[in-house]
C-alpha cells in the first residue's frame, strides 16, 4: 500500500546553495508535541508550531489540536512576562548542523549535582530546550519558546552526529561524536559534563536512551552496536549481528525491543537485555549473504524509528523509498517515495512521520491500526519487566513467548 502524503516544508533555495551542507541530517518533534524542528542545510535550523503545520497541511480535525496545544504553551512561556501564542524561530548555529534534540523537564526530576545555589540557569517545569550538535564539535543550547542561545557546549573535538536527552525530564543530554566517545551532560548543572563514555574503536553515528532512561544504546562504524548502564555509565553489551557501519537506533515505547539500521541493508530488532535478534527487516531482495554484506550501495539504511503504538517501524533507505514494517509481518505494510531521504521521526502522539532530505522535509501519514488489548497488555508488563523477569513468571510458555516478542 501507498503512504498518503500530508504535506512538505520546504528550504528556501538561494543563488549560492550548493548540495554540500545542504543536506538535512535531522528533524525533531517536541516531547509534548509543541514544536518541530529540522536543520534548513548550511547553518540554520527553523522552529515551527506543530499545530500551525498541521493547520497548513489540512489534516482532519486538527484545529481542536491546535487550539489545545497553544494554551498550553502559553502556561509553559519559560518567560513569565510573554504570554503569546508560539511562533516561529529561525535559528542561526554558526556552523554546519548535525543533530538536534528535545529536552523537556517534564515530569521533573532533580540533578545529580549538588551545589544547585550557584546555577545561572534555574529550569523550572515549564522548560523546552532544543540542542544543537554542529560540525565544528560544539553543542549550542537553545530557548524554544524565545529562541535565545542559553548554552554552549565545547569538548568534543569532531562533529557532533546525534543527540538524545534521557526521557525523565533531568535534563541529561548525552552527544555522540565522531571523535569516538559519547560525551554525558547535565543542563541542570549548567551543561556540566558528568562522563566521557569510551568504547567505540571509530565513528560513533546514533544514540538512544530507553523509556525508562536507564540504559543508552550508542551504534556506530564497524558494526558497533553497544548498551550502556546509564546509573553506573558502564557498558552492559555489544550486540553483535550486522556486518556493515549502524547509523541509526531506536527503541520500542515499552522498552523491551530495539531497533538498528545498518548499511548493511538491515534493520535488526533486538532484545536488549538478552541480545538476540528477534526480526529482521531487509531492504535488499535477496538479502546479502555474509560475505558480500556491505551490501549495495543504493539500498543503505539511513534512519529508522519506532511507532508509539509499539507495532510499527519506519526506516529510510538509498533506494528512494521509506517503508513502514509491523514488527509480525516480514514485508512493508506500506511505502512511499522519497529521493535522498537522510533522517525520519514519528510525530509525538505516532499520526505522522516526518522524513529529512536536501533542507526540506515530507511528512506522511503512518499506518492506521488500533492495538488489540493482548499487545497493549504486553507493553504495560514490559515497561516494567525486563526479559529475564517475565520469563520466570508461572505462566504458559506460550504467554511468556508473545511478551517476550517471540511470536
Amino acid at each position: 500500500a501507498r503512504s498518503r502524503t500530508v504535506g512538505e516544508l520546504l528550504a528556501p533555495t538561494s543563488p549560492f546553495d550548493k548540495k554540500c551542507g545542504r543536506e538535512n541530517w535531522t528533524v525533531a518533534f517536541a516531547p509534548d508535541g509543541s514544536y518541530f524542528a529540522w536543520s534548513q542545510g548550511h547553518r540554520i535550523v527553523k522552529l515551527v508550531p506543530w499545530a500551525q503545520c498541521l493547520n497548513n497541511f489540512l489534516l482532519h480535525g486538527t484545529k481542536n489540536a491546535a487550539n489545545s496545544i497553544s494554551t498550553r504553551l502559553a502556561r509553559q512561556n519559560s518567560d513569565s512576562g510573554q504570554k503569546n501564542k508560539p511562533c516561529e524561530h529561525i535559528i542561526d548555529c554558526g556552523d554546519i548542523v548535525w543533530s538536534l534534540a528535545f529536552g523537556s523537564s517534564v515530569p521533573e526530576r532533580q540533578s545529580r549535582c549538588v551545589n544547585v545555589e550557584w546555577h545561572r540557569f534555574k529550569f523550572g517545569q515549564d522548560q523546552l530546550l532544543l540542542a544543537t550538535g554542529l560540525n565544528n564539535g560544539r553543542i549550542k543550547i537553545w530557548d524554544v519558546y524565545t529562541g535565545k542561545l542559553l548554552l554552549n557546549l565545547m569538548d568534543h573535538t569532531e562533529v557532533i552526529r546525534d543527540l538524545t536527552f534521557a526521557p525523565d525530564g533531568s535534563l541529561i543530554l548525552v552527544s555522540a561524536s565522531r571523535d569516538k566517545t559519547l560525551r554525558v551532560w547535565d543542563l541542570k548543572d549548567d551543561g556540566n559534563m558528568m562522563k566521557v563514555l569510551r568504547g567505540h574503536q571509530n565513528w560513533v553515528y546514533g544514540c538512544a536512551f530507553s523509556p525508562d532512561s536507564s540504559i543508552l544504546c550508542s551504534v556506530g562504524a564497524s558494526k558497533a552496536v553497544f548498551l550502556w548502564d546509564m546509573d553506573k555509565y558502564s557498558m552492559i553489551r555489544k550486540l553483535e549481528g550486522h556486518h556493515n557501519d549502524v547509523v541509526a537506533c531506536e527503541f520500542s515505547p515499552d522498552g523491551a525491543l530495539l531497533a538498528t539500521a545498518s548499511y548493511d541493508t538491515r534493520v535488526y530488532v533486538w532484545d536488549p537485555h538478552t541480545g538476540v535478534i528477534l526480526m529482521e527487516f531487509g531492504h535488499l531482495f535477496p538479502p546479502p549473504t555474509p560475505i558480500f554484506a556491505g551490501g549495495a550501495n543504493d539500498r543503505w539504511v539511513r534512519s529508522v524509528s519506532f511507532s508509539h503504538d509499539g507495532l510499527h517501524i519506519a526506516s529510510i533507505a538509498d533506494d528512494k523509498m521509506v517503508r513502514f514494517w509491523r514488527i509480525d509481518e516480514e514485508y512493508p505494510v506500506q511505502v512511499a517515495p522519497l529521493n535522498n531521504g537522510l533522517c525520519c521521526t514519528f510525530s509525538t502522539d505516532g499520526s505522522v512521520l516526518a522524513a529529512g532530505q536536501d533542507g526540506s522535509v515530507y511528512f506522511w501519514a503512518t499506518p492506521r491500526q488500533v492495538s488489540s488489548l493482548q499487545h497493549l497488555c504486553r507493553m504495560a508488563i514490559r515497561r516494567v519487566m525486563p526479559t529475564s523477569q517475565v520469563k520466570n513468571l508461572p505462566i504458559p510458555s506460550k504467554v511468556v513467548e508473545f511478551l517476550c516478542y517471540q511470536i
